[in-house]
């Protein structure tokens, strides 16, 4: 069936939403937009979409069952609450709000007016990332212990709204989020300690350039690192297994997996051997007969999968797959991690 459709937000994001959605979700009938900005509304009005001029006319259209929050993080809360109490499904952009007492707020709103919220964590639907949860759901490489996951830039600073505490900017928030919710959608065990390195490189409002550390309860230690001052990359992906390593170079998902033969015999010519580092036995290469390398396995991947889950919950033909109580485990899980910075050490937990 059909649903009806509104954007509260029509900037960069709130304009990719609605193109997403015209080009590729015929199900879905797009209505109108709100925003703030008369130059906003005006550029719906162009597009050919109802342009709201206030909240409470959005609210007020009983034609719109469903309503995506695109607008800057800090009124993500209000906004999301007023929805639902207005009989509108709810699907907020990332982070979904400002810390976890917040997002409890709305989850009990949701469950008292019975409707539909979720969180656009569209990046679960990344190829680099679903290639990765691949592999290790497959077991094909053993068991992970070290997982490493990057995101650098080089542009500097963080930019717009994004550059203000006030409005929820900085790159834990930015880029963190979609981090750690990958993190704690592929390894199924509480986070039990976490560490925060939250550097301000290019001024003092905002995180810019960050490394957070998760420890899991089944032994796995992840490393998220973020950066916009970065001019020699290191691998998007790079993961330690009992029987092999895998990378993910890049954004194309260049990359290889390195695998374990164990068919193959392990022996070495001579007690000492010398490399390069000199005479060593600990960190000489691995005899190239007890390896094999292989090509990272094919996954096809769409972000509009997202809304495509959304419709069939709406019509009851399946589970939502982003649930706002995964949300909260990231929320406080990054909730931890900002107290980490501000004091300087690490936290035991169970999230």
């Amino acid at each position: 069936m059909q649903h009806t459709w509104a954007l509260i937000g029509f900037g960069g994001m709130g304009g990719w939403h609605y193109r997403n959605i015209r080009e590729r979700l015929p199900e879905i009938v797009t209505r109108g937009a709100y925003d703030i900005r008369p130059e906003a509304r005006q550029a719906a009005e162009q597009q050919g979409l109802i342009a709201y001029g206030t909240l409470d006319e959005l609210l007020s259209d009983e034609k719109v069952d469903l309503v995506t929050i695109a607008v800057p993080n800090n009124f993500h809360k209000d906004l999301s609450i007023a929805c639902l109490r207005a009989g509108k499904n709810v699907i907020c952009e990332k982070p979904v709000t400002m810390n976890a007492a917040e997002l409890e707020e709305i989850i009990a709103v949701s469950k008292e007016t019975g409707k539909l919220f979720s969180i656009h964590q569209n990046r679960r639907w990344d190829r680099d990332y679903c290639i990765i949860k691949k592999i290790l759901d497959s077991g094909t490489i053993g068991t992970p212990y070290f997982i490493e996951s990057r995101v650098q830039g080089s542009r500097g600073a963080m930019f717009g709204w994004r550059n203000h505490k006030v409005n929820g900017g900085g790159m834990l928030l930015d880029w963190g989020v979609h981090l750690i919710d990958q993190m704690l959608n592929m390894i199924h065990a509480p986070v039990v300690s976490v560490m925060a390195h939250l550097q301000k490189v290019f001024g003092s409002d905002v995180d810019d350039n960050i490394k957070v550390f998760l420890r899991f309860e089944n032994g796995v230690s992840a490393t998220c690192e973020m950066s916009t001052n970065c001019f020699v990359n290191l691998p998007r992906w790079h993961v330690s297994c009992t029987d092999g390593t895998a990378v993910v170079e890049d954004w194309k998902c260049n990359g290889r997996i390195v695998q374990l033969n164990t068919d193959a015999e392990m022996a070495w010519d001579d007690e000492i051997v010398y490399t390069e580092a000199g005479p060593t036995r600990t960190m000489a290469p691995r005899p190239k007969q007890t390896l094999r390398e292989m090509p990272l396995p094919e996954v096809e991947t769409n972000w509009t999968d997202y809304y495509r889950n959304i419709l069939d919950v709406l019509d009851n033909r399946a589970e939502l797959i982003v649930k706002p109580e995964q949300a909260l485990r990231v929320m406080r899980v990054i909730d931890l991690l900002f107290r980490s910075e501000e004091e300087g050490t690490g936290f035991a937990c169970r999230i």
